[in-house]
């Protein structure tokens, strides 16, 4: 089977916004917000601010760090935008928030070229059109698709070979994994699990003890990439 799942993630996307709209804040740390940080450029990411994070605790981590007022009407503008790239491409697109969403190529390849190409053009267009980085994950599943983004990050592309999918996968922290939240991380890190690939290796009864039968199970079958889930195009 072949991957046409793409996975489109804008980087930093509020703080990549304000460092568009005003361009003296390029290369700079900046964090939109002020009592909390909502989002953070990569230069502020660099000395540890993250979203959510106290106000006063960021500028202890970096003291040249900027605070900006969220521009909100321009992230809806050009996150609408940057979806519109992909819905150029395919019908199949299943947005996730203002600035994540989903699409299924195989419908269009015979137009576009291979799904790497395409999420390529994507890349491009994005860039090109909007100035924005963004990066984009390519697999066979959604939740590959959506690791894969994530790997890829800052402003990259990673396109996993369906034949290695385990060998990709199963290296990686379980904080990747969707639904794994620090709380969860936790505990898979108190019996000794940090990577997928000893999430997978688990014996199922112990994941249930320690995280309840739905959750462990879910769990169990994304750690081996079982995921059967279709794009869907009408929630939002």
């Amino acid at each position: 089977m072949e991957a046409t799942i793409l996975h489109v993630d804008m980087d930093a996307f509020y703080a990549s916004v304000e460092q568009l709209l005003d361009p003296s804040l390029r290369g700079k740390p900046v964090a939109v917000g002020g009592g909390v940080v909502l989002a953070a450029s990569y230069e502020a990411k660099a000395f540890g601010v993250r979203n959510a994070m106290p106000g006063r605790r960021a500028r202890e981590l970096c003291p040249e760090l900027i605070f900006v007022d969220g521009h909100f009407k321009d992230y809806q503008r050009l996150g609408d935008a940057a979806v519109a790239v992909l819905g150029d491409f395919t019908p199949l697109v299943e947005r996730l928030s203002i600035d994540e969403a989903f699409a299924d190529v195989k419908g269009c390849t015979h137009l576009f070229g291979s799904p790497a190409e395409i999420a390529r053009k994507v890349r491009h267009r994005v860039r090109s059109e909007l100035g924005l980085p963004i990066s984009v994950g390519v697999a066979r599943t959604k939740h590959l698709a959506k690791i894969a983004s994530q790997v890829a990050k800052p402003d990259g592309l990673a396109v996993v070979d369906p034949e290695r999918e385990l060998e990709f996968l199963h290296d990686l922290s379980v904080e990747l994994m969707w639904g794994v939240g620090p709380v969860t991380q936790a505990r898979l890190a108190e019996i000794g699990v940090q990577t997928i690939g000893q999430l997978a290796r688990m014996p199922g009864r112990s994941l249930t003890r320690l995280l309840g039968s739905v959750v462990g199970e879910k769990f169990s079958a994304l750690a081996w990439n079982r995921d059967p889930r279709e794009i869907v195009t009408h929630r939002r």
